[in-house]
């Protein structure tokens, strides 16, 4: 009974105490709690104003990602917040102060957490949509990267948490990198296709469609994936290659072309006049002029092979969509046919010529111009 009064006897004094620091405080802690409610009201505010500015269309990524964070700022820690402003506002006895304070650490702890995920995930998923990934080529990429990157978060708050707690953290830390260097090393492989692809992601090499070639492969980008990226070759047959493997060679973007250089060897016979050959580079530097998506480059002779007068003709088609460029590359030739036909050129073709001579010497073929064989063919004509 004695202890049962003694409780009673402490507890009225610990509320008469508490009603005389109310009485005490009492403008303290009105103008403190009225600092909270701002204080909630602006990050409500605020919280607001960050859903409208990601409801705009053609905003920089920047602004979403932005957007998305501030989105994130949960009424928990604006409550969190507010108490700590009352806090340091009004002179509270320390036992609650330091609930307080603790509460506010947890709160911002996670809040943080909450922040620095959605920052990395923002600008990741967001520059995959601006690289073409509508068809989640690189969702279950983006998936492992939203578990490792949560992961690590909460991880980092959870830490600061049992720091602030009195935890010796220092262990714990050493632990974490320990176990994270084994499992580093056992998933060696998986991680390092998985870089490649965010590398594939961030610097864009190449897109889902491009036309891409390596060592002695070409082909089109079909899918992106988290290990492998998958390409069409052009003769049909599907080429699947590691992410980590096809960024370690030398990769050709066929499709970001401005311009796409043209090259016709043309060989003409050997009996063409020289006339004729000389006058040969102006008409195709002509014919290339003629169309406007053609700038000339070059014409000129280019070589004495073995059954015909090479010239080259060099253009570039100002084009980045390659079946305009092979139309403009056909037209030209036909145009080039055209004019050979016109202008009485002949194009060679691989020819032999075979000298046969009697025992004498005497050539026999082809006939000579002279001697006894012109004989013979005038008596031939004279009967």
């Amino acid at each position: 009974m004695e202890q049962v009064d003694r409780q009673i006897s402490a507890f009225r004094q610990t509320l008469a105490e508490s009603w005389a620091w109310l009485a005490n405080n009492s403008l303290d802690i009105l103008g403190g709690l009225i600092a909270a409610a701002l204080l909630v009201i602006l990050l409500l505010a605020v919280r607001s104003f960050g859903a409208w500015l990601g409801r705009e269309q053609g905003i920089s990524t920047l602004r979403l990602v932005v957007s998305r964070v501030i989105r994130k700022t949960h009424l928990w820690f604006m409550i969190a917040l507010a108490a700590l402003v009352v806090v340091e506002v009004a002179a509270i006895p320390p036992a609650a102060s330091n609930a307080t304070h603790f509460l506010f650490t947890v709160a911002a702890a996670l809040q943080g957490a909450i922040w620095l995920r959605e920052l990395v995930l923002g600008w990741v998923e967001h520059r995959a949509a601006a690289g073409g990934d509508e068809e989640g080529s690189l969702a279950s990429a983006l998936g492992i990267i939203r578990l490792l990157v949560s992961i690590a978060a909460f991880a980092l708050a959870a830490i600061l948490i049992l720091d602030n707690l009195g935890v010796n953290v220092t262990a714990l830390v050493a632990g974490l990198g320990i176990g994270g260097i084994a499992i580093g090393l056992a998933a060696q492989g998986i991680f390092s296709d998985l870089f490649a692809a965010l590398s594939i992601l961030f610097d864009k090499p190449f897109k889902k469609g491009d036309p891409i070639g390596w060592d002695t492969s070409v082909g089109t980008v079909e899918a992106i994936g988290l290990k492998t990226t998958r390409v069409r070759a052009l003769t049909g047959e599907r080429i699947i290659i590691s992410n980590a493997n096809l960024l370690n060679k030398e990769v050709r973007n066929m499709d970001r072309l401005e311009r796409r250089r043209i090259s016709f060897t043309l060989g003409v016979i050997y009996q063409t006049p020289v006339e004729m050959l000389e006058k040969l580079p102006n008409l195709l530097r002509e014919i290339v002029d003629r169309h406007d998506k053609c700038l000339f480059v070059r014409s000129s002779f280019l070589n004495f092979n073995a059954s015909s007068l090479d010239f080259e003709l060099l253009f570039d088609v100002l084009s980045e969509n390659y079946d305009e460029v092979t139309a403009l590359r056909s037209l030209v030739g036909f145009d080039i046919i055209r004019m050979f036909a016109k202008n009485g050129f002949e194009f060679a073709y691989p020819t032999q010529t075979t000298f046969t001579a009697a025992p004498d010497g005497t050539m026999v073929l082809p006939y000579p111009e002279s001697g006894l064989v012109m004989q013979l063919d005038k008596n031939e004509a004279a009967t």
